[in-house]
């Protein structure tokens, strides 16, 4: 799977969990302040939709901004946990949840 960007908050963890992740994915993680505190929809739309409709972008923060754009995007109430994963689809502004995956789920994909 290729991925057109990934954007990260600067901070310690995710900055670290974003060049892990990236390593496996051939792209260079890119620091965004925003990620750092208030994240919000009209944010991470700005993130998204400046690449095409295809394009697949992994972005990497905290919570609890992160539940709060994913119910603002899609309507859906996500346990963001720690190292978990939640995959939308954007179209027009609005998004669908795919799948939301927590760490223990995604250990198990990498066996």
């Amino acid at each position: 799977m290729e991925f057109a960007a990934c954007y990260t908050s600067p901070k310690t963890r995710a900055r670290d969990t974003a060049r892990l992740a990236c390593q496996a994915l051939n792209v260079e993680p890119q620091e965004v302040e925003v990620l750092a505190d208030g994240f919000d929809r009209d944010d991470a739309l700005e993130l998204l939709l400046a690449h095409d409709d295809d394009a697949r972008i992994l972005v990497v923060g905290h919570n609890p901004c992160f539940e709060q754009v994913v119910y603002d995007l899609s309507g859906a109430r996500v346990d963001f946990k720690k190292g978990g994963v939640v995959a939308l689809r954007i179209e027009r502004g609005e998004g669908m949840l795919l799948v939301v995956l927590r760490p223990r789920e995604l250990e198990s994909l990498a066996v």
